[in-house]
């Protein structure tokens, strides 16, 4: 049975649970709100999309994955922790059913406002830093503590949810050689060198997570997964500017070292002090020092210091890496550890699929808006110049496995092949190929480039949505992330504006590198925002029907 044929509104799962309206998406599903028509309570109800764009073998870790998050959620008894209340099984997928809770992610408030107060942010920390403690005590790990995975309840409260990746004790570790699981900005370094983490590696996510509170942006999210993880590894933050009573405590969590870090009990004390306005005293214990070169030494003059070095409060400030600018490395860093990174992360890389479950989340810096200005020179962006000339419609192959009914396999003059709705029409262009099925009122446009002229799709994107800002009346950045597809590094980009008739348009646009250097394939869906989640229904189905040239069927 075709998912996408199956979880509009309305559909009840396991003959109790009602799927409403979507509440978020994110690269490894969507949660919905549901009714449980058995106790009369709504619900959220987590499905698993990520796998059905894997091979079978990645699906059947991704499902695991899925148990196992019901299984340390379970173990965890804290009202600062979603409770799991069903796991069941449709569409040979299964689906979690946890606690509703009304109100936005810590990732949404940030998008929304900016950055929040210090005094709040420290009490949001309370909060998650108990829910943590609570796992711990349960013998499990979350491992991927983010400002995505805090939920703040319209009543005051905070909640943790999705241990999706968590580690629990006495269970085997469902990963692969190689692989690197969890939003990789908020990793922390002794995971992203490959070693076994522990609750610290928590309380590490939990500092970042509160930088990105105060700040308004991410630590060490750069322009590339690998300049993250090096950043991760080897850089100090950006100074905190708005931090206030909580620089310190946020300093003191993100030691590289784990044994450097403050204990929970610790935090849970310099915590109140920030949350009350006072300076945390404890914290100064946590705050390293750096030495100062020997020629700045010099330039002091005999009045400085003697002994060739001198000591300097951390952090130092450090200018935030622009887009596109090479990462900030410190002074008196040595080159072999840049060198035995970059070999490491190139391994980590190797690792294939597991890859695929690293991802860029929470980014508050990209949901911003422009004003209405500029005109659409067309219904939608070009996405990516593509080399070859119109040529003669495809033939449709309504027999090809994993075709839905109502729809059907093209195979493209150009070489690729996709499944589209029954109906759906080609119409070439010099640059890109549309498929529509009502003269380009909704249409799935391919683009295809044989020489990329950026390093990554992610780069290619931000620079599109830097002349999209200007073409696009009340254009609105919904989502834009670093991704894996089909083990290829990429980036998905969701954004809305108003034509200038005014009408309220949405898009999604998959990107992704065939391999290093190319071709990169841009596959962009648009319609109107009344009917989108129909719209964003029948991209899935076309996303898991794409087949490059070269692809089997």
């Amino acid at each position: 049975m075709d998912r996408s044929q199956n979880t509009d509104a309305g559909l009840v799962l396991a003959g109790r649970y009602r799927l409403g309206e979507v509440l978020g998406r994110g690269g490894m599903g969507k949660v919905w709100r549901a009714h449980d028509q058995v106790l009369h309570r709504t619900v959220a109800v987590k499905e698993l999309t990520a796998g059905l764009y894997v091979a079978e073998a990645d699906r059947v870790v991704l499902h695991a994955r899925t148990q196992k998050e019901a299984r340390a959620a379970a173990r965890i008894t804290h009202p600062g922790v979603v409770t799991v209340h069903d796991v069941i099984e449709y569409d040979n997928r299964p689906w979690i059913v946890m606690q509703y809770v009304d109100g936005p992610s810590l990732a949404d408030a940030v998008k929304e406002s900016g950055e929040l107060v210090p005094r709040e942010a420290a009490r949001i920390g309370l909060h998650v830093l108990g829910a943590l403690r609570a796992a711990h005590g349960a013998g499990v790990l979350h491992r991927d503590v983010k400002p995505g995975n805090v939920l703040l309840a319209r009543d005051g409260r905070v909640l943790l949810t999705d241990f999706g990746i968590a580690a629990i004790e006495g269970d085997s570790t469902i990963t692969r050689t190689g692989e690197l699981v969890g939003s990789i900005d908020y990793l922390a370094p002794e995971r992203v060198r490959g070693g076994d983490p522990g609750p610290a590696s928590d309380l590490w996510s939990l500092g970042a997570t509160l930088y990105t509170a105060v700040e308004g942006r991410s630590p060490f999210r750069r322009t590339s997964p690998i300049s993250t993880m090096q950043a991760v590894v080897a850089e100090d933050p950006p100074a905190p500017v708005r931090s206030g009573a909580l620089a310190p405590v946020i300093t003191a969590l993100l030691r590289k070292d784990p044994a450097d870090r403050p204990s929970a009990e610790e935090t849970e004390r310099m915590l109140l002090e920030a949350m009350e306005g006072r300076e945390p005293r404890a914290a100064q214990a946590y705050v390293p020092t750096q030495q100062m070169p020997e020629e700045a030494l010099r330039a002091m003059g005999p009045g400085g210091t003697s002994g060739g070095t001198a000591q300097l409060p951390y952090p130092a400030a450090a200018p935030a890496p622009g887009p596109g600018s090479a990462p900030v490395t410190r002074r008196g860093r040595g080159r072999w550890r840049t060198a035995m990174l970059v070999v490491a992360l190139a391994a980590l890389l190797g690792g294939g699929a597991g890859i695929a479950a690293m991802k860029y989340r929470d980014r508050p810096d990209d949901n911003t808006a422009s004003g209405d200005t500029g005109t659409p020179g067309d219904r939608s962006p070009d996405p990516t110049p593509h080399k070859s000339s119109p040529k003669p419609s495809p033939k449709p192959d309504p027999t090809a496995k994993g075709v839905p009914d109502g729809w059907q396999r093209v195979h493209d003059p150009a070489g690729f092949s996709v499944v589209v709705p029954d109906g759906w029409k080609r119409r070439p262009a010099e640059t890109y190929t549309d498929y529509t099925p009502d003269g380009g009122v909704h249409y799935l446009r391919v683009s295809v480039d044989e020489k990329p002229d950026f390093e990554n799709s992610f780069q290619h994107m931000k620079n599109l949505e830097t002349s999209l800002r200007t073409r696009l009346p009340a254009y609105r950045n919904v989502n834009m992330e670093s991704n894996f597809y089909r083990d290829h590094p990429g980036s998905l980009w969701e954004f809305t504006w108003t034509e200038k008739a005014g009408e309220p348009r949405h898009a999604i646009d998959q990107m992704y590198y065939a391999d290093e250097g190319g071709p990169e394939y841009a596959l962009y869906m648009t319609g109107p925002a009344a009917d989108w989640d129909t719209t964003r229904d029948q991209f899935d189905t076309m996303l898991r029907g794409w087949r490059a040239p070269g692809d089997s069927d």
